[in-house]
């Protein structure tokens, strides 16, 4: 137990940690992308990706094994109670492209700006997680570093950037751009979109309130279950082209549609009878990106299909196609299926463009 002056210690390096990373961080210099949002207000521990690579924190080693993988570290400094952590967490590796670029290219280790735990730094100097982030003048949170394979910082985040201008500094560093030029230019040439910040509403999706044990009961249609995030440019691709093309239409009117956002508190009745909210939901079933689809059927209501990576139009057609006309009970192998839908539309002078 903590003694009261204890507790009173503990509290003001929280909410001084807390206030470091709000005032002093230049996101916040730089509106709207860093502008705050609802419910980002000192949200206290986010739990980071299980994806992250479980260290040692012996850096040598750590910058070794990543270049002996064709990868660079990445330095993730955190500390509880940071709102914009949770939005790096939530909003960046909340999206798949970006945490599939980020496992590919990068091992993504996590050091905790006011912790205890040991860190064997480049030089074989033992410290703890604490001095190591003021060794290295890290005085708010988010900070990233990017080591080479020397263990150099290829290149310093200093707060949070918006996902697609993380997204470039994550191709700057693996492509080793550092020893050609500098981020600034290179970010001035790529301009990759971002995204629109907000969920597109559909004619099709259904309405709460969202007892979905009640829809499959009253309705002969298997569920779709479509998760989100208002900074998803997946998503914004996929609401704003793929789900209003004429064939995906065809497709959606053989289902029940329905849209969450991933971290909101939406209640909700799951198609087992469970009253939970998508949050929640989504933990349960393990989503942990967006878009992700799940597909739920059959007399239990049970998940008979996922859609967990980025496809095109036609992959997604084909997988509606798959659950509505419910293929999978006899063709468990989706990869066959969609060759064989493919052939078939093709024979029929259907002309197949699995790009558009």
């Amino acid at each position: 137990m903590f003694t009261g002056t204890q507790r009173v210690a503990i509290t003001h390096r929280l909410l001084l940690g807390w206030l470091l990373s709000l005032f002093l961080s230049p996101a916040m210099a730089a509106p709207p992308e860093a502008s705050l949002e609802e419910g980002l207000v000192n949200p206290g521990y986010v739990e980071k990706p299980a994806w992250f690579k479980n260290s040692f924190l012996d850096l040598r080693e750590d910058v070794a094994e990543a270049a002996a993988s064709g990868k660079r570290v990445m330095l993730y400094f955190y500390q509880d109670g940071c709102p914009y952590c949770e939005r790096l967490i939530r909003n960046n590796f909340g999206q798949r492209h970006i945490v599939k670029k980020a496992r590919q290219f990068f091992d993504v280790i996590a050091i905790n700006m006011w912790g205890d735990r040991e860190v064997t730094d480049m030089q074989g100097r033992m410290v703890t997680e604490k001095a190591f982030a003021a060794n290295l003048r890290v005085q708010f949170t988010p900070t990233i570093l990017f080591l080479d394979e020397k263990g150099g910082v290829a290149y310093r985040i200093n707060g949070y950037y918006h996902p697609a201008k993380f997204e470039a500094a994550m191709d700057y560093v693996h492509k080793k751009l550092e020893r050609k030029m500098s981020f600034r230019d290179y970010f001035a040439r790529q301009r990759p979109p971002s995204a629109s910040g907000k969920l597109h509403p559909q004619p099709f999706f259904l309405k709460p309130p969202y007892d979905l044990a009640k829809v499959m009961a009253g309705s002969p249609k298997p569920l779709l279950v479509l998760f989100e995030q208002k900074q998803c440019r997946v998503c914004d691709e996929w609401e704003k082209d793929v789900f209003r093309r004429e064939d995906t239409l065809k497709q959606i009117k053989r289902l029940n549609v329905v849209r969450f956002d991933l971290w909101a508190d939406t209640p909700l009745i799951t198609p087992q009878g469970k009253k939970t909210t998508a949050r929640a939901w989504a933990r349960e079933l393990k989503v942990t990106t967006a878009p992700t689809m799940i597909f739920f059927d059959g007399p239990k209501h049970e998940e008979v299909a996922r859609v967990d990576a980025y496809l095109k139009a036609f992959h997604i057609q084909s997988v509606m196609d798959y659950v509505a006309s419910r293929a999978y009970k006899t063709q468990p192998e989706f990869q066959r299926y969609i060759s064989d839908r493919a052939a078939a539309l093709e024979a029929q002078g259907v002309h197949i463009d699995l790009w558009k």
